[in-house]
Formats: C-alpha cells, sequence, structure tokens
C-alpha cells in the first residue's frame, strides 16, 4: 500500500509540474506592471515614450489580459501580432543596444527582458494557436455549420437532390 500511495504521489507532483509549464509568464510581468502601474509610468517617462500613462496602462493590460488569452488560445493571432509588436517598442526604447547589435552580439539580443516574449509571440502569429485552443474549437464548431445556401456552391444540383 505504501508503493501506491508513493507512486499516485510521485505522479501528482509530475502532472502539478507539467501544469506549472501552463502558467503564463507574460500574464504574470503583466500582472505584476499593473499592480506597480507609478512605477512602469515613471520608467516610460524616463524613456521618451509619448502618453507614458495611457502607453503603461494598454502594455500593462495586453501583456497580462493577453496573456491569460494566449493559455487559453483565444484571438491568438491578433493578440500574438499587438505582443510582438509591443517587444519591438520594448526592444526600441528600453534595450535598443541589444536591438541593433542583433547581428554582431546575438547573445545581448535573445537575453534582453523583452526575447522571450517576442520569441513566443511570433512562434504564436506564424503557428496559430494549436489544436486544445478556444481558437481551433471555435473553427471547427463553426466550419461544421452548413448554411442552407452552400448546397448551391458546392456543386449539388437541385436535380441530384431529388427535387
Amino acid at each position: 500500500m505504501n508503493q501506491i500511495s508513493h507512486l499516485i504521489r510521485r505522479a501528482y507532483e509530475g502532472f502539478v509540474g507539467v501544469a506549472n509549464l501552463l502558467q503564463s509568464p507574460l500574464f504574470q510581468t503583466g500582472e505584476g506592471k499593473l499592480s506597480n502601474i507609478g512605477k512602469i509610468i515613471e520608467f516610460f517617462k524616463s524613456l521618451g515614450i509619448p502618453a507614458p500613462t495611457v502607453n503603461a496602462y494598454f502594455v500593462s493590460s495586453l501583456e497580462c489580459f493577453g496573456g491569460l488569452l494566449l493559455i487559453i488560445g483565444l484571438a491568438s493571432r491578433p493578440i500574438a501580432l499587438m505582443v510582438a509588436a509591443s517587444m519591438f517598442v520594448a526592444y526600441w526604447t528600453a534595450d535598443h543596444e541589444a536591438l541593433t547589435n542583433m547581428l554582431s552580439d546575438p547573445d545581448k539580443f535573445v537575453q534582453a527582458a523583452p526575447f522571450p516574449f517576442l520569441l513566443t509571440a511570433l512562434i504564436v502569429l506564424a503557428f496559430g494557436p494549436g489544436l486544445l485552443s478556444v481558437d481551433a474549437l471555435l473553427k471547427r464548431v463553426i466550419g461544421q455549420k452548413t448554411p442552407p445556401d452552400a448546397r448551391r456552391t458546392t456543386g449539388v444540383s437541385s436535380l441530384s437532390r431529388g427535387k
């Protein structure tokens, strides 16, 4: 009995470990920015970003709520496009040296804070959200419904339908 409980505990710990991989660092970063929005506004001011208050709220909300949408796979490509654009701006304003020396010093580019978020966004943008996403589910559900007029466009004539 002791071995069984040990196996169950190890299986559960493995499950929790895998489930923890599903946590969104983008969500956590955005949540942290929203909870410290004053510091983010000041940081954006120091970088010379126009309308720092509006942009701080926008970027923080995009990371927080966009991160949640990416987790479930809803509106994945539009969100990924906005996140990628946001990360390019982050490179341009906060990690300009890493961006401009991308080819001569790629290590600096990939070690910059925006890199994992940019890479993730570009992967989702290029390949889509995957089969276990809300987007895929909606596509399957919407794709199964064939409107009555669709039979005319599929080449099925009224004679072959028995009319």
